[in-house]
């Protein structure tokens, strides 16, 4: 599918708000912890997040690292080191993540409390902003950071509906903040990959273009996926009358008056992913 213009306004009420609080208290802020999908490392980044962050110390975590293609996330890993990023990979059982970020953190504080020092301050405690788009995994972070579930934890965008502060130790205080997005999508493959990895809502694209969008990705770039997952060994939208059948085949999702139930294999492809079923992809 071709990266063509499209026009999809995703922003509700309270990222509007998010954005501003972000801004408001962005001077109280030390270090931003910066969020990103790994199987969409670019579609998951914030495109303006320099204009309301200010310059501070920026540290990156790749969440749901375990379920990308690494070769293929390698290479915007490398990209955001070299534009001054801490780059940080978390699989989503990492027991070792959050002395991994706490080591990160407190280095990136050295620099901030050496600036202090040159201007005659003593050193502080790090308050840490962590941002990122919806579903991305920062609830899960944090659990994994204070040893508890300090936040509630969901399969679906818009979980965290308020900025709040986190102890996480006598060194570090975390801001959690809802996610946010930016107010239109213009590029067409981006709110694909969004709805394709369960960022955006179901209903803000139709089922059957992401569910399309899926397989023509799949079979482009993960073909023995496509094969291994849905019987198919290519697909392409000109077929997708035939394809459909064959998957139903496979599946054993019953057909309807000789033909595939769309609703049905739609949600399929589409729960493959957000399952967790088909691992080791990036669309980016």
């Amino acid at each position: 599918m071709n990266e063509n213009k499209t026009n999809i306004n995703w922003y509700p009420g309270h990222m509007a708000k998010t954005k501003r609080q972000i801004k408001e208290s962005i001077d109280l802020v030390d270090i931003v912890l910066l969020l990103v999908d790994a199987r969409i490392p670019k579609s998951t980044f914030l495109p303006d997040i320099e204009e309301y962050t200010k310059g501070k110390e920026k540290i990156i975590v790749f969440s749901k690292y375990d379920l990308c293609d690494k070769e293929r996330t390698k290479v915007f890993q490398k990209e955001y080191e070299e534009e001054g990023y801490k780059a940080i990979m978390s699989d989503i059982n990492d027991k070792n993540i959050k002395n991994i970020i706490i080591n990160a953190v407190n280095t990136s504080m050295e620099k901030v409390n050496l600036k202090r020092k040159e201007k005659g301050l003593l050193p502080k405690k790090a308050r840490v902003m962590i941002v990122g788009v919806s579903n991305v995994g920062k609830s899960t972070l944090i659990n994994k950071l204070v040893n508890k579930k300090a936040v509630n934890v969901g399969n679906m965008p818009g979980v965290t509906k308020n900025i709040s502060t986190i102890k996480i130790n006598d060194k570090i205080d975390l801001i959690d903040t809802p996610g946010v997005l930016w107010p239109k999508i213009d590029d067409e493959k981006v709110a694909l990959n969004l709805a394709s990895m369960t960022i955006i809502k179901e209903e803000v694209l139709p089922l059957d273009r992401v569910a399309i969008y899926i397989l023509e990705t799949l079979s482009e770039r993960y073909p023995s996926k496509l094969k291994k997952v849905f019987g198919i060994d290519s697909f392409n939208i000109d077929e997708v009358y035939e394809k459909y059948i064959d998957i139903s085949k496979y599946k054993n999702i019953p057909l309807l008056s000789g033909e595939a139930d769309y609703d049905r294999v739609n949600s399929y492809i589409i729960n493959c992913i957000k399952n967790e079923t088909i691992k080791e992809i990036t669309f980016d």
